[in-house]
């Protein structure tokens, strides 16, 4: 192998990725650490002080050494190959031999220079080496998936074991694998866990702050056993594969009870999966524990102690609509109100609130639930999702006879769901005098506080938010990656939002027809303030990053 010196400083200078002052300081920071008696390596510590983001290093080292770069995630990973390597000498030095064929052994590293580890396993394996850049916090996810792989793998192992001596589907090692498979989506904060089958093996990924993440990739024959054991968890019926099923069943983990809503649908090779984990604590959530800006959770606050009128909390699915519902309802239930729900499904039961589920089969519609509720005089309804001309009218209805109506909808901004409304055949003067108003929200992902560090945005990132920063000095932030976020450089979510208020002059606009553009215009010299430029307040402070709101924010929305 032919080992080749690199001065990366010098490179970083000469790209303009750091300046003279910055490389003095890591350099300085790198003595520090060599009088501690620690050995760091000097891009590593650029990296750590924010200087330079470890893919614009990993591009100049590309470049320079010849090296190409690899997106692990992309690759077939072969874990057990992989088990032949003690865990702790990859974790140290950054290395990961993902594959091998008849020529090479093929080992992706953050750490090119290291030569004397390439060698190492060359003579292991009996190969010559083949080295790729890879990202740091990606060797270690799979590192992390690596130790999950082992234990599966003893778990599969029994389970084969079990099922060649007893036909029977109930086996102790299926028992330990659903439990294994559901306690690590927890540990991992998981929301849903998709099992998905391929042609030859099958997937289980899991959706963590928004994200769907890959979670492990098994052998076909551990399916069947494995979705059969979760239907009968979720009374379902084992031998319908044709229609889809939905169920529910409740686990204890660590002392906390979690209940798993379960769906099923056919696929090309057999049933997709999808568990909805439910963590009951969630409902307990206060108004100021949602994430809302202090401004904007005040004019929601009063937005819902209106005595009557239709108040609407819009933005995908999974943006936090029914949380944001259910924190409302808390801050309003009492004895001295009646408060009803209709919703499809009940997920969490609330105290002193009478829920009614949905249930089409014999006719029971959110619109029809609407106009038999009003006999059991409510003070307070809300409506899990308004999809259709009839629920909305049964809601105005309901609204113009002296109710408080909190429901959602799906809209992109606030200012749409009036739009919207009249899209769905609502007259425009029965809105512009039922609506009260309407937040738009979406969950963006935080920074981990366990490794955030300063960082640098690149030129392109700062191009497309210039517009909207007035304020040059801001310190930005990013995750670098660490096992308490998953090497996401994430951990938690917080939302942005937005509260359009309808007073009378907007009230009037609606009545009126006039366009979004004219009532938006309005609403701003009213103090609306509009999801993006709560973003960037967010971005300021800290809380998240650039990347993260142009994943969930349109920039050209303002």
């Amino acid at each position: 192998m032919i080992k080749k010196q690199v001065k990366i400083g010098d490179l970083l200078i000469e790209e303009g990725y750091v300046n003279k002052d910055e490389l003095d300081i890591a350099l300085q920071k790198q003595k520090d650490f060599r009088l501690e008696g620690k050995h760091k390596k000097l891009g590593e510590i650029l990296v750590d002080l924010g200087f330079v983001d470890e893919k614009v290093l990993l591009k100049v080292l590309s470049e320079q050494l010849g090296i190409d770069f690899v997106d692990l995630y992309t690759q077939k990973i072969d874990y057990e190959f992989l088990s032949s390597f003690p865990i702790n000498l990859l974790e140290e030095n950054l290395v990961l031999p993902f594959k091998y064929d008849e020529n090479f052994v093929y080992i992706a590293t953050a750490d090119p220079l290291n030569y004397d580890i390439f060698e190492m396993i060359e003579n292991f394996v009996g190969k010559r080496a083949k080295i790729y850049l890879a990202l740091s916090n990606d060797i270690l996810h799979i590192i992390e998936n690596l130790k999950k792989y082992l234990k599966a793998k003893e778990l599969i192992n029994r389970i084969r074991e079990e099922l060649s001596n007893n036909a029977l589907l109930v086996t102790g090692a299926i028992d330990e694998f659903v439990d294994f498979i559901l306690k690590d989506a927890i540990d991992k904060r998981c929301t849903d866990l998709h099992i998905e089958p391929q042609k030859s093996n099958f997937l289980i990924r899991g959706r963590i702050d928004g994200v769907l993440n890959e979670l492990f990739s098994f052998d076909k024959d551990i399916y069947y056993p494995l979705v059969s054991k979760i239907k009968l968890l979720a009374s379902l019926d084992i031998s319908e594969k044709r229609k889809p099923q939905d169920g529910r069943f409740s686990k204890e983990f660590d002392g906390k009870t979690y209940d798993f809503r379960v769906s099923t649908a056919p696929v090309l090779y057999g049933e997709s999966v999808v568990l909805r984990i439910l963590d009951s604590s969630k409902i307990f959530l206060k108004m100021n524990e949602l994430g809302m800006s202090e401004y904007n959770l005040k004019k929601f606050e009063n937005l819902i102690r209106v005595p009557y009128g239709m108040v609407f909390v819009t933005g995908p699915t999974g943006s936090g609509k029914t949380t944001t519902l259910y924190a409302a309802l808390n801050e309003l239930k009492g004895p001295d109100k009646k408060i009803i729900t209709i919703e499809d499904p009940v997920e969490y039961e609330l105290p002193l609130i009478q829920q009614i589920p949905v249930n089409y089969k014999i006719g029971l519609t959110f619109a029809s639930i609407i106009k038999n509720i009003l006999r059991q005089d409510p003070d307070i309804i809300m409506i899990g999702e308004v999809r259709d001309s009839d629920t909305l009218k049964s809601a105005i209805q309901s609204a113009l006879t002296g109710h408080l109506v909190l429901a959602t909808l799906h809209t992109n901004d606030a200012i749409s769901t009036i739009t919207r409304l009249i899209q769905m055949g609502a007259e425009p003067y029965m809105v512009g005098e039922t609506l009260v108003g309407a937040v738009a929200q979406r969950l963006v992902r935080k920074i981990c506080p366990y490794c955030k560090r300063i960082y640098k945005p690149t030129k392109e990132e700062l191009e497309k938010i210039k517009k909207y920063i007035k304020d040059k000095n801001i310190t930005f932030y990013k995750g670098i990656g660490c096992n308490k976020c998953n090497f996401t450089g994430y951990l938690g979510r917080e939302m942005i939002s937005e509260v359009l208020v309808v007073n009378e002059e907007i009230s009037n606009l609606i009545v009126e027809g006039k366009d979004r553009s004219v009532i938006l215009s309005v609403a701003k010299a009213n103090g609306f303030v509009t999801m993006l430029e709560d973003a960037i307040e967010k971005l300021k402070k800290g809380i998240t990053t650039i990347e993260e709101i142009l994943r969930v924010v349109k920039v050209d929305s303002v």
